[in-house]
């Protein structure tokens, strides 16, 4: 089977799940078909409960809760301070208490490079998707290169899932897309850029824009990746 095909396989099976072992099993297969180190999801909901599942060793998420390492995290730091994704090399890293808390986390089997994907609830809630990798610079950002798209969907997915989890959260209501909805959506999911979606559609991009922005709202998403990725879950649109 085709790398997209199992992808596509594991987040219906992500999307099938009620339990949180459930989104456990879907990191596990994620990272095995990514062939990286470790892919986390984290997420800390409207009543302040966190959660987290991914594939980090037992004996690192007890030490990092021990430690009260979510003070010093530059990652945890960074990703406050973004709404787009972002890569390790890119946080800071100087202080003394960060260095260490690297050099620790490495002695855990944590990869070197890292990528994660900070993602905002409608309600307060905070998630972050992560996957780490050893490798050296070159190998990372070929790797993000081709596949920071299907990571950004896929941190969707897990929020999306995790949402559902939510006390007393009710489901939200079904809007349909129109057809020129379902049309740029599509062509969004398939990579195409605004520029091409416009031309293919016969469109200006200030038009395009208009249709985007209406399915977002319709699918009461956060930005376009994370109204592609509703719109794929929910069978909007078919690829």
């Amino acid at each position: 089977m085709e790398k997209q095909s199992q992808l596509d396989a594991i987040l219906r099976d992500l999307e099938a799940t009620d339990k949180l072992e459930g989104m456990h099993r879907a990191s596990v297969a994620l990272r095995d078909l990514f062939d990286i180190k470790h892919m986390v999801y984290h997420w800390v909901d409207s009543a302040g409960e966190q959660y987290g599942c991914g594939t980090y060793s037992d004996a690192w998420r007890q030490r990092y809760l021990e430690q009260n390492y979510l003070r010093i995290d530059p990652v945890i730091q960074g990703c406050y301070q973004h709404f787009h994704p972002v890569d390790w090399k890119r946080l800071d890293w100087s202080s003394k208490a960060a260095r260490a808390f690297l050099a620790e986390a490495r002695e855990y089997g944590v990869g070197n490079q890292g990528f994660s994907v900070p993602i905002r609830g409608p309600n307060g809630q905070f998630a972050l998707y992560t996957c780490n990798d050893c490798c050296d610079d070159d190998a990372w950002a070929r790797f993000i290169e081709a596949n920071s798209r299907n990571l950004i969907l896929i941190g969707h997915y897990f929020n999306q899932k995790a949402l559902e989890f939510e006390p007393d959260r009710h489901p939200d209501p079904a809007q349909p897309l129109s057809p020129r909805e379902v049309d740029a959506m599509t062509m969004l999911a398939l990579g195409y850029n605004r520029a091409q979606v416009a031309n293919s559609l016969s469109i200006s991009e200030h038009t395009l824009r208009v249709y985007i922005e209406s399915a977002r709202f319709k699918l009461g998403a956060l930005n376009t990746t994370h109204a592609v990725a509703r719109a794929l879950s929910r069978g909007l649109i078919v690829l």
